[in-house]
This record gives structure tokens, C-alpha cells and sequence, in this order.
């Protein structure tokens, strides 16, 4: 990266500044070309610029004040509107849009806990996650001290409702279902997950942030898709993300709540703050108005037949490229997924997935690696129409390749995310982790590198002599 970068001493020409930042992102995963299949939801250059252009006309208002911005109160009232109705929600409906499915999962949890609190002392909270739950509910559970207590799947990749059942007493504060998970793209059980709920006094919060703005209109589309929103008694609110597959600009999600007796416990008031009265409904202070602007756009600009297009390239993609997947001996899709989000692993020991995921990324494909099990992760988007038939026969030849270096399953990243997935000792991996989390947010702000090269040894090498050397700790533990 360089020495750390100061301020210029004096103003830099616009133009410049612009091709500079091109500059830097030249480098970057091609969303544009298909490439991703992950991180970047992207319908296209005229659409961008449409985001781009309503974006900037709300840019430097502060949804902070809806009283001195009305515009803004207006325009995310209406898109917490529309996703509700979307969702079935009913007259009472209501919620608020968030920076994203991060802050609109840190915000059920908090609303839960304090829900809980109001209604009983001596609380010790706990949130019941399938194995399967996103991760940013754990980080909800570290920031607002809530005990994580996760729950196994079943063979189907979905939250095992009997296990749900056991773990539910009275610390309880909320169960999460999802719709679908983002690891494997199932959908819970969540006609029998409210069925709990209800029974139990337990809120059921439904993470559909990133099928919320999908699964309906794959329902509409005559596609099987399982009960997941407010039809199901039991649910008492739902995550969408409108920066997924509502195709908005980054930036917007919504949270909607069965009625304003559940949204109030997310709202903030202090009172006898020297600066006045302060009121906060969500997480954020200042929020620019330019997602809540552009989110509003993207969802008028594209109406229900736009977004019924839409589901409908994409599902028609996903059959390809799962047919495709399927036909390649040594691979299976993982479960049964409704939807366009689903994981590939390898079912033959000789063929490692992690390194078919290096030989596809020296193809110029982005794909994201998992594990428990090992797995490559889609999630199929629209621009991958295009570009399916082309990814299937690099996916062939990346497991042709694999076959005949079997070798590459000890090199490269293949290396570090095996190491990731089997060491026993776990905390040795968080700590190695967080040495590469200071090393890219550190003064200078370097990106490890992953197999090392003239500037040193890289990540994967390091990995993989952790890996050596815990593994021989280990077995010395068990003898």
C-alpha cells in the first residue's frame, strides 16, 4: 500500500481525483461480467445510473430529523409500506429501513431483549439460531449480551424444529428462522417454527433479507415456495433487503414488525441530553438519504412486473447451472433450495471443492468457499443469464483439472480454507484471523497476500504450518 497517506497540501482537479478512483477499482471482482456470484446485486449500466442519479438527490439529507427532512419520512414510510404489503403484513404493519441486513438483524435482537426485559426481571437472554442463521445474529448477541444458543439441522440443511423446541425456556427472548439462509439457500419450517412461537410466548423472526424482495414473486410465478411471512401466525417480523433482490443501491433494508407494540421496543429517546431531546429508530444517528431515496426509486422504477422478469431469468438460470452442476461427476447441490441461492460440494473424496473454487478464480470467477460442509456458494442474479453456459464448462475444466493435480488441494487458498475447516482448536483460528483483520486495518491498510510471493509468506503458507502444528498438538493431546 505504501507510506500512510496524508492530506494533499493542496486541492487535486476533479477529473483527476475520478480517474484515480477508477484507477483503484480496476483491480476489483467483475460484478459487470457475471463474475460474482455474491456481494453485488447488478442489473445493468442504465439501471446503476438511474440508483446513481436518485441517490444524489437525497445524498446530503439526514433521515436523522424526519421533521426537517419530510421528504425522506415520506419516501421510507412508502418503502416500508410496500415491503410490508409485500410480506402480507396487515393494517398494523409497520417498521422502519436500516444500512442493511446487518443492522436489521443487531435490531430484532435488540428489540427482543428489550421486549423481554420490560415483561420480566432476573432475565438471562437468549436467542434460539439455526446452525444456519446468518452470523451477523451472533454479532447482535455479542453487542447486546444475548447468549447465541444455536440449534442443528436436519439432513434437509433446515433448522431441526424438534431441537428448536428443547432449547426454547423462559431466557428466551426471540427465535430466528430464515428465508432462505444464506448458506445453503433452504427455507426453514416456519409454519412449525410460529407454531412454537405461539405456544411458547416467543417472538419469531423471520430473516428473509435476501429473499424478501424474491420469494414472492417466485410464489407468483407459480414456484414452489414454503409459508415464510406474515401469513404465518406466530411471525412477529420479517428482514428485507432492498439492496438484494430488490435491486436498489447499497444501503437499504427494512425491517417490518406485526404491529407498533413490537417496533417500539427498537426505538431509542433520551431526554437529558445537553444537545435537547434525542430519538433514534434505528441503530444509526445520521443517515443519509440517498439509500432511502434510491430504494424508493428502484422499487418504482421496477414495479411487480419488472421484479416477476426478473425472478423469472433467475430461476431459470439457477435450474441451468444446478442441472449443469449436478451433471459434473464428483458434484451435488447441497438439500433442496426453492430459490437461487444453493452450495455445491464434492462427493467424491479424491476431488477437493476448495481447490475446483482456485481453479475457477484463475478463470476469472469470484466464487465464496464454506465449510460444515465443504462446500462453493451461488447466488444466482439476473446478469448470469449470459454467462451460465461459459461458468458450467470452466466448472468442468476446473474439476478436470483438480483430478489431475490432486496436488492443488495443499496449495493456495485450498490450503488455508481446509485448514480452516478441520483444525480442532478453534480459537487458534480466530487468532490467526484476527492478525490478518490488523494487518488490512493497521496503519497502511495492506490485503494479506494468500499465497505470498517477493513481499513474503502469505496467508495460506501460514495456514497451512498452523494447521501442521495444531493438528500434532492435538493428536499428542489424545494420546
Amino acid at each position: 500500500m505504501g507510506p500512510t497517506p496524508h492530506l494533499p497540501q493542496s486541492a487535486i482537479a476533479r477529473d483527476e481525483v475520478l480517474a484515480r478512483l477508477r484507477a483503484f477499482a480496476e483491480g476489483d471482482a467483475d460484478y459487470r461480467g457475471g463474475r460474482t456470484f455474491s456481494l453485488v446485486y447488478w442489473l445493468g449500466e442504465e439501471h446503476a445510473r438511474f440508483l446513481a442519479d436518485a441517490h444524489a438527490l437525497f445524498a446530503s439529507e439526514n433521515a436523522l430529523n424526519p421533521m426537517a427532512f419530510r421528504s425522506l419520512k415520506r419516501l421510507e414510510t412508502e418503502v416500508v409500506g410496500m415491503t410490508a404489503a409485500l410480506l402480507h403484513g396487515g393494517a398494523d404493519a409497520c417498521g422502519t429501513m436500516t444500512s442493511g441486513g446487518t443492522e436489521t438483524c443487531l435490531l430484532a435482537v435488540k428489540t427482543y431483549r428489550d421486549r423481554a426485559r420490560a415483561r420480566r426481571r432476573g432475565l438471562r437472554p437468549e436467542v434460539i439460531l439455526p446452525e444456519s442463521a446468518h452470523v451477523a445474529f451472533d454479532k447482535a448477541a455479542h453487542c447486546f449480551g444475548v447468549r447465541p444458543v444455536r440449534a442443528p439441522l436436519g439432513r434437509d440443511f433446515r433448522a431441526d424444529v424438534r431441537a428448536v423446541r428443547r432449547r426454547v425456556n423462559r431466557n428466551t427472548v426471540a427465535i430466528v428462522a430464515s428465508a432462505p439462509c444464506y448458506p445453503f439457500g433452504t427455507v426453514d419450517d416456519v409454519e412449525a417454527l410460529g407454531g412454537i412461537a405461539r405456544r411458547r410466548g416467543v417472538p419469531l423472526h423471520v430473516d428473509a433479507c435476501l429473499g424478501g424482495f424474491l420469494l414472492p414473486f417466485l410464489e407468483k410465478l407459480g414456484h414452489p415456495v414454503p409459508p415464510f411471512d406474515f401469513r404465518v401466525p406466530g411471525v412477529s417480523s420479517v428482514g428485507a433487503d432492498v439492496h438484494k433482490y430488490g435491486y436498489s443501491a447499497k444501503g437499504a433494508s427494512v425491517l417490518v414488525y406485526r404491529d407498533m407494540d413490537l417496533l417500539a421496543h427498537q426505538f431509542f429517546v433520551a431526554e437529558d441530553w445537553p444537545g435537547g431531546v434525542f430519538a433514534s429508530p434505528a441503530l444509526l444517528g445520521t443517515r443519509s438519504g440517498g439509500p432511502v431515496a434510491a430504494a424508493w426509486a428502484a422499487m418504482h422504477a421496477t414495479g411487480e412486473d419488472g421484479y416477476l422478469r426478473h425472478a423469472g431469468i433467475v430461476m431459470k438460470t439457477t435450474r441451468l447451472l444446478r442441472e449443469g452442476i449436478a451433471a459434473i461427476p464428483g458434484l451435488a447441490v447441497l438439500g433442496d433450495p426453492p430459490a437461487s441461492v444453493f452450495a455445491y460440494a464434492s462427493t467424491d473424496p479424491a476431488l477437493g471443492v476448495y481447490a475446483v473454487g482456485d481453479a475457477l478464480e484463475k478463470r476469472g470467477w469470484h466464487v465464496d468457499r464454506q465449510q460444515r460442509p465443504e462446500s462453493l456458494h451461488a447466488m444466482v442474479m439476473p446478469r448470469h443469464a449470459e454467462v451460465a453456459e461459459r461458468f458450467l464448462a470452466d466448472l468442468r475444466a476446473s474439476v478436470a483439472e483438480v483430478r489431475a493435480h490432486p496436488e492443488l488441494s495443499r496449495a493456495g487458498s485450498a490450503a488455508m480454507y481446509g485448514m480452516m475447516a478441520h483444525v480442532p482448536l478453534r480459537g487458534a483460528i480466530r487468532g490467526e484471523v484476527m492478525r490478518m483483520m490488523r494487518a488490512m486495518y493497521g496503519p497502511g491498510g495492506e490485503v494479506p497476500s494468500l499465497a505470498g510471493g517477493a513481499d513474503g509468506e502469505g496467508f495460506a503458507t501460514r495456514a497451512g504450518r498452523l494447521y501442521l502444528a495444531l493438528r500434532e498438538r492435538w493428536l499428542r493431546r489424545r494420546r
